[in-house]
């Protein structure tokens, strides 16, 4: 499995806090299958962005790691946060911000509330060569109330991360059903790990990977944690993978004069 959301560096933003925290968390991510890590730390205001250091970090890591016999490679990208200076500066420096310096961006919007003219902002990173991966999208509460925007997004572009967590129910049951209802859509194009630690968020995917294996098949659960993340790392376009649902259609129920002009004409 390959996990393209990891907060791995220790010292760098609310993630792992020292290098034998880091060192802990990448052995149990590989214990559990994982085999490729994007280490994202933070791009945001509260966190400095130093991708210098970053590399520094994720390289004796590595160098830990391959000391040990782990057999798990490690690439760096971030979690991009849409504030302006971000925006002005990715538009000059695409490869600065986005995985392993190749075409996919992992962004974060925040916890609450949705940030005006987003399908704006996601169309300018795309003109900057970037294709857009947003982050759990389910554990928002505005987009789990309006999925619509999420479709409105995808139709423009955009890919679809869900957190592991989420469709376990370790989220919360909002953030459950809504990855729920996201996966059965066939709207999800990665699942990851969103890992901060070995303790409350630990690097866990394989119990999300088996139960969406049991509910909507095999090949979908590949496609999320092994075929599409590889891509994400390697910098290739994805392959086609199932058709989504409903994704061009009215996802919202029409009101009830437009179901009564409906029945009228029919």
């Amino acid at each position: 499995m390959v996990d393209i959301h990891h907060h791995l560096l220790w010292g760098l933003d609310d993630g792992a806090k020292n290098f034998e925290v880091s060192l802990a968390m990448a052995k149990a991510a590989a214990a559990d299958g994982i085999t490729e890590i994007v280490c994202t730390p933070h791009a945001s205001g509260q966190f400095a962005f130093r991708p210098e250091l970053n590399e520094q970090r994720r390289m004796q890591l590595q160098d830990a790691l391959d000391a040990d016999g782990v057999g798990l490679r490690l690439g760096l990208g971030c979690d991009f946060h849409l504030s302006y200076d971000n925006i002005v500066e990715v538009r000059e420096n695409p490869s600065r911000f986005s995985v392993n310096g190749l075409s996919y961006l992992m962004v974060e919007i925040p916890d609450y509330g949705v940030p005006p003219g987003l399908a704006e902002t996601f169309y300018e990173l795309q003109l900057a060569g970037l294709t857009p991966i947003l982050t759990h999208p389910e554990r928002n509460p505005t987009l789990q109330n309006d999925l619509e925007r999420v479709a409105e997004w995808m139709r423009g572009g955009v890919l679809v991360q869900v957190t592991g967590d989420s469709v376990t129910g370790k989220m919360g049951r909002v953030a459950q059903r809504t990855a729920h209802l996201l996966l059965e859509r066939r709207w999800v194009h990665f699942l990851a790990t969103d890992a901060h630690n070995v303790s409350s968020r630990p690097p866990r995917l394989s119990e999300a990977r088996d139960a969406v294996a049991k509910k909507y098949g095999v090949e979908y659960a590949r496609s999320l944690v092994t075929t599409n993340p590889r891509c994400v790392f390697e910098g290739t376009a994805l392959p086609p993978g199932e058709e989504p649902q409903d994704l061009y259609e009215e996802f919202r129920e029409k009101s009830w004069f437009g179901r009564l002009m409906q029945s009228i004409r029919s």
